[in-house]
């Protein structure tokens, strides 16, 4: 997944889609220890797909925080 196409998702639609590629990701880990994953970059590629979504959400709540702070 791009950054691009996760900075148009909104907050909801990103914690959503975190909770399911983490469930994907717990799925792909079980498939990889019973020897039946054959494209194994996949992991990485998930785990990296949510550190970017948390990345992103992080840096707007901060954002909203820092310009909530700054009207009062």
């Amino acid at each position: 997944m791009k950054i691009y196409e996760i900075k148009q998702m909104n907050n909801d639609e990103l914690l959503k889609r975190i909770d399911e590629e983490e469930k994907n990701l717990v799925d792909l880990r079980f498939t990889h220890q019973l020897k039946q994953l054959t494209n194994t970059a996949k992991l990485k590629l998930v785990q990296k797909d949510i550190a970017k979504m948390k990345t992103i959400l992080t840096q707007r709540l901060s954002a909203e925080k820092n310009s909530k702070g700054a009207k009062a």
